[in-house]
């Protein structure tokens, strides 16, 4: 079993300091990471959070931390994301799970899904963007008062 003290934790922030990561780039990081971990797709978070860090040069560590950390809220929002999707963008009658009727054919069946799975991804990103944007600049505050981060103001 995997067991993580305050000792390691401060050990890998330090290490990821050393690295040239500033509190607003670690904050943004862990933002992101974060937020990506909350989309309402099983399994897409992992591969776009590597994706991300590679593109943008941040650091994969923390993103999938961070993305992992946020696996359980991810499971718990797939239904709230389907729904709000479902109100926002839908035409006519409301979205319900009721409405995927499992009699149809494969094809029409991956069809529905995916129509709803465009809805949830849709709500998931506009409530994301601001989130992001919450997230980075809490944590900025935050990491800039701790001691070991402070240190590291310098090298954004």
């Amino acid at each position: 079993m995997l067991r993580i003290s305050p000792s390691s934790i401060k050990l890998n922030a330090a290490s990821w300091l050393r690295k040239g990561i500033s509190p607003r780039r670690l904050a943004l990081t862990l933002a992101l990471g974060f937020a990506i971990g909350c989309i309402p797709v099983v399994g897409v978070p992992t591969v776009l959070c590597a994706a991300l860090a590679l593109a943008l040069r941040l650091n994969l560590p923390a993103i999938q931390a961070a993305n992992y950390a946020a696996m359980p809220l991810q499971l718990l929002l797939i239904v709230p994301f389907v729904r709000m999707g479902g109100w926002l963008f839908q035409p006519g009658p409301r979205l319900a799970f009721a409405a995927v009727p499992l009699h149809l054919s494969p094809l029409a069946f991956a069809s529905q899904i995916g129509g709803i799975t465009g809805y949830a991804l849709l709500a998931w990103m506009l409530v994301a963007g601001p989130a992001i944007l919450l997230m980075t600049l809490t944590l900025t505050g935050v990491l800039r008062r701790i001691p070991v981060f402070a240190e590291a103001e310098n090298g954004d």
